[in-house]
């Protein structure tokens, strides 16, 4: 059963032979999957579980097939990354607040109702976000409770931070910089319409970065590559004014590939700044997840063990660079 990518060509390995060895089995529908984390981050719990799980790498941007191929009685859910995240919408039969919300699913999870099999679709992003920032910072009240919260992007993470920092973690105003202002617009009109859109502020400039109170709670939701466009470099700056203020705070790097340990995220720790690892976003949007599959609490899950496989992964990149 070969899978085709938009190009035409075979996607590697034949996902019959991946899944016979199975007893239930899952997948990591997206392109430019190669490297993801989280195939491993699942098996150390299915491992820990005693459970015969695994999750398949599915490098594909082909949603019927992927409908097709989920219907076989063994699948249990799935992870949706980029460009899935949308285009999987209007074939879920139940989406969450969150999927709803944010405007992207990224799971799938099964629910069985009168006969029926049930798709629903969840954005545990939120979650990831919410969690990296509860497990990591010891006083939030004093770093980011009551205070201005920033943003850098404009994408589907960049709303799903805005959700979390909007729903969960007392924030005031959020500032949103970015280098495409059509991008920053959209985000803030979608958000206003699902209703957490209060409070967003586009900071377009670096005398308009001066002139607000500093923030206590960052998400970064950029690729790490070197600012090369004037607009790339006007946002870099006005992201620095902000994070030059007197109040250092916490941020959370959201980009962990290939290294969690980011330009801008360096940028952040050399002015004071608490900075979380993208790589704990992932821990924890991932625990959720199989919270969905597995119908066990987050207290039967194995978080220090998928933390060390995690950590021990990063620094064997970090090695190997």
């Amino acid at each position: 059963m070969a899978v085709q990518n938009r190009s035409n060509h075979t996607v590697t390995g034949d996902i019959e032979a991946e899944t016979a060895s199975l007893d239930r089995h899952g997948y990591l529908f997206g392109q430019k999957i190669t490297h993801s984390l989280s195939p491993l981050l699942h098996q150390v719990i299915y491992d820990h579980l005693s459970l015969r799980w695994g999750q398949v790498r599915l490098d594909s941007s082909d949603v019927r097939r992927f409908l097709d191929l989920i219907q076989h009685p063994s699948f249990y859910g799935a992870s949706v990354t980029m460009p899935n995240k949308i285009a999987i919408l209007p074939h879920l039969d139940e989406m969450t607040d969150e999927c709803r919300d944010v405007g992207a699913c990224n799971t799938i999870f099964l629910k069985h109702r009168g006969g029926r099999r049930l798709l629903c679709g969840d954005n545990t992003d939120v979650v990831g976000i919410r969690d990296a920032f509860r497990h990591n910072v010891a006083d939030p009240a004093a770093a980011y409770h009551g205070r201005p919260a920033l943003v850098v992007g404009g994408g589907g993470a960049a709303r799903s931070a805005v959700y979390a920092l909007r729903k969960w973690m007392a924030v005031t105003d959020i500032y949103l910089v970015n280098r495409d202002a059509a991008e920053v617009e959209a985000m803030m009109r979608d958000c206003t319409s699902r209703g957490y859109g209060q409070g967003l502020l586009h900071v377009a400039t670096e005398e308009q970065a001066q002139a607000l109170a500093g923030p206590g709670a960052a998400v970064g939701c950029v690729p790490d590559f070197a600012p090369r466009t004037d607009e790339e470099k006007l946002a870099r700056r006005v992201t620095e004014a902000l994070l030059s203020k007197d109040h250092q705070g916490a941020m959370l790097e959201m980009c962990y590939n290939p290294t969690p340990f980011t330009a801008l995220g360096a940028v952040a720790e050399k002015r004071g700044w608490q900075v979380i690892l993208g790589t704990e976003a992932l821990i924890y949007q991932g625990l959720e997840k199989d919270q969905y599959w597995t119908g066990r609490p987050l207290e039967e899950l194995p978080v220090e063990k998928v933390k060390a496989a995690i950590a021990a992964n990063v620094a064997q990149r970090s090695q190997a660079r």
